[in-house]
C-alpha cells in the first residue's frame, strides 16, 4: 500500500506540474500581447518556482530503496584541524539546517558537543521529512574545506575536514531484539544550552552496546526518561543499518566509503579561496556558487549523486 501510495502521490505531482506548465505559457502568452511588464515578471517567477519541484520530482523517481523514505539520523564530526574543523562542522550543521528548512523538514537535535574555542566537536540529529535518508544519503562522508581561516591573525589557507554520517530512522515496528545484559546505560549532567534543570541533574543518557561498541546517547531533554527512549531508538536504528549493511556484504565499504577525516579520503571539497568551487570528487559535479551551497542549495548534488549510484548499480 506504501508502494501504491507514492506511485499514486507522483502521479498526481506529475498532472499538478503539467497544469501549471499550461497556465504559464497562456500567461506569458497574454502579458507578452498586452506588454505587460508585472505579468512576465510573475512568469519568471512561477517558472523558477516550477524548476525547483521538477527536479525534486525528478530526484524521487531515483530513490527506490527500502528505507529512502524513511526520516534520517545524521551526524557531523569534526575531523583533523582543531578549531578550524570544529567551526568547519557547524558550517554543515547550518548548510543542511538551511536544507531542510526549505524542504518543510523538521530538525530535532539529540546531541552534541560544543568546541574548545568555537564551533562543535560532534552532534547527532534527526532529520523528519518524506524521503530525508533517501536525499540526504548522498552526504554521507568527509567534506573538505579549504580557506583562509578567521582564527588566524596571519590570515594563511587552512584545510580543515569534517565527517558525515548517515542512517535512516526505522520503524518502530522492525523487531530488533537488545537483551539488558548486552548494554550499558549511564546518565550525567548534560553539557549543553539550556535551561536551569538540564544543567543541574543527570538528564543525559549514555547507552553502550556490548557486543558491537556502539555508543549512543541524548541530551537535548530535560527528562531522563524522554532522553533514554530517544537513545534506544539510536541504538535500534545503528544496529539495524549494521545488519543490513551485514547481509549486503557491505558493511566495510560503509565505513570505508566515509574514510578517515583526514586529506585523501574526501567525498567533496569546498574551495573558498584562492578561487571559488564546490566539487563531488564521486560524482565530478562541480559549481562556483560557494555561498548559494553554503546556503543550502546542495540538491544538485543529490541529484548528481542519485544518478551516479544508479548508473554504478546497473554496472
Amino acid at each position: 500500500m506504501s508502494e501504491l501510495d507514492d506511485l499514486k502521490n507522483l502521479c498526481n505531482l506529475w498532472q499538478d506540474m503539467h497544469l501549471q506548465v499550461k497556465d504559464l505559457i497562456e500567461l506569458k502568452d497574454l502579458a507578452e500581447s498586452e506588454n505587460d511588464d508585472a505579468a512576465l515578471k510573475e512568469v519568471e517567477d512561477g517558472s523558477k518556482k516550477l524548476e525547483k519541484v521538477l527536479s525534486s520530482f525528478e530526484t524521487k523517481t531515483k530513490l527506490s530503496g527500502e528505507h529512502d523514505r524513511n526520516n534520517a539520523i545524521m551526524s557531523i564530526h569534526a575531523g583533523a584541524g582543531g578549531t578550524e574543523s570544529c567551526d568547519w562542522a557547524q558550517m554543515l550543521v547550518r548548510m543542511y539546517s538551511r536544507w531542510a528548512e526549505d524542504k518543510g523538514f523538521e530538525i530535532e537535535v539529540v546531541d552534541s558537543l560544543d568546541g574548545d574555542e568555537a564551533g562543535i566537536k560532534s552532534i547527532t540529529m534527526i532529520i523528519k521529512g518524506e524521503y530525508a535518508y533517501g536525499f540526504l544519503q548522498s552526504e554521507m562522508g568527509v567534506h573538505r574545506l579549504v580557506r583562509i581561516s578567521p582564527f588566524d591573525s596571519n590570515k594563511r589557507r587552512h584545510t580543515s575536514f569534517s565527517s558525515v554520517d548517515v542512517i535512516p530512522e526505522i520503524e518502530d515496528n522492525i523487531d530488533i531484539i537488545i537483551e539488558d545484559k548486552d548494554i550499558r546505560i549511564d546518565t550525567y549532567r548534560a553539557s549543553g544550552a539550556g535551561g536551569q534543570h538540564i544543567n543541574k541533574t543527570d538528564s543525559a543518557v549514555r547507552i553502550t552496546h556490548l557486543p558491537t561498541g556502539i555508543i549512543v546517547q541524548s541530551q537535548n531533554d530535560r527528562s531522563q526518561i524522554k532522553n533514554r527512549a530517544t537513545a534506544m531508538k539510536l541504538l535500534k536504528a545503528k544496529l539495524y543499518e549494521l545488519e543490513q549493511e551485514k547481509q549486503r556484504a557491505s558493511y566495510e565499504k560503509h565505513y570505508n566509503e566515509k574514510g578517515s577525516i583526514e586529506w585523501g579520503s574526501q567525498i567533496r571539497s569546498y574551495v573558498f579561496m584562492p578561487y571559488q568551487l564546490v566539487k563531488d570528487h564521486r560524482t565530478s559535479y562541480e559549481t562556483s556558487q560557494v555561498n548559494a551551497v553554503m546556503d543550502g542549495e546542495i540538491d544538485a548534488f543529490i541529484g548528481a549523486y542519485l544518478s551516479w549510484k544508479l548508473e554504478n548499480k546497473n554496472k
